[in-house]
């Protein structure tokens, strides 16, 4: 009768729960999504005269700040009472000192490195990240991948290439042609940029699983390191007339968005894993493309339809083949 009273037999109220649990996680996912694919249309919202009217390394710096305080705002207000009795040893905390470090060396190596090539090869080689995320999985965590799977990564590397193709086509058309180079400089710094994101994301992801804490803790060590190697590099950077210079609402925003995404990134490294992480920084290119087309007036062209098809077929065969 106490059954009938909440809602039906035990086998019921279970498929309830994880149905509630498939949908929360979902809409978790449709969040980073968004979030991901709506930076850079956002950053195309604030230039002025095509140049960005801040520094880059301010943007970053208050992200890690505002991903640092939020990470304290929960643990005090929700996490509190999941603390451990004492506090946290040094070899739990060190774990995050290396990904946040390589975070800030890639968030660097991105902004000077645009010299070395143009934005379309930056672009497309940047997808080797993909593979480089798989390799350093296999290598670290011990976990191999079936050629299947293999496959569905290699598709969204391709899937990658056909969006940029996709972007090219659309903005630059047959009358202005892009030069697209790349020089010896630039070769050895997007290999370098690749493999550095592999290792942080494999890294963060063995950190986070690896230890019992609650999640905003764990953030809290990853960000107060983030916050120390983004703030070096702030102040190693070029000279700028002030913190704030060029700051907006859309900045803002950004800032909000992309402290948000990290959050929910962590979430899906540690309760489910890195490649999970890729395919949905490949789904944002479909809202990246979008958002473009109602802020930017950009025409879609078939590469970006086949695009989305290859990133489709490549999640059926990653998660869903047998």
């Amino acid at each position: 009768m106490l059954l009938q009273e909440e809602g039906g037999s035990p086998g019921v109220l279970a498929a309830r729960v994880r149905m509630r649990e498939r949908l929360r996680w979902g809409l978790l996912m449709l969040l980073s999504v968004f979030a991901y694919g709506s930076h850079a249309p956002l950053l195309g919202l604030c230039r002025v005269d095509g140049e960005l009217p801040f520094a880059t390394s301010s943007v970053v710096l208050a992200t890690e700040l505002t991903k640092l305080g939020a990470s304290a705002a929960l643990l005090l207000g929700r996490d509190w009472t999941s603390l451990p009795p004492s506090a946290p040893p040094l070899s739990a905390v060190l774990p995050f000192a290396l990904p946040a470090a390589l975070y800030a060396l890639n968030n660097n190596l991105a902004v000077h490195m645009q010299g070395s090539m143009d934005p379309v090869t930056f672009q497309v080689l940047g997808n080797l990240k993909i593979m480089a995320t798989a390799v350093a999985r296999c290598l670290l965590l011990r976990q191999p991948l079936s050629a299947r799977r293999w496959a569905a990564l290699a598709l969204l590397v391709v899937s990658g290439a056909c969006h940029v193709g996709a972007v090219n086509q659309a903005r630059g058309g047959p009358e202005e042609p892009v030069r697209l180079f790349i020089t010896p400089l630039g070769t050895a710094a997007i290999a370098l940029y690749c493999s550095v994101s592999g290792l942080a994301a494999t890294l963060t992801e063995h950190a986070l699983k690896s230890q019992p804490f609650p999640l905003s803790l764990q953030n809290l060590f990853l960000y107060s390191f983030g916050a120390i190697a983004n703030l070096v590099a702030y102040l190693a950077g070029p000279p700028t007339a002030g913190f704030f210079q060029g700051f907006s609402p859309v900045v803002g925003v950004i800032i909000a968005s992309q402290a948000l995404n990290g959050l929910l990134m962590s979430a899906i490294m540690k309760h489910d894993s890195s490649i999970t992480r890729l395919f949905i920084i490949s789904c944002s290119m479909l809202v990246n493309a979008g958002l473009s087309v109602l802020l930017f007036h950009l025409r879609l062209t078939p590469l970006f339809f086949l695009a989305a098809c290859l990133i489709c077929f490549a999640i059926h065969l990653y998660y869903h083949v047998r």
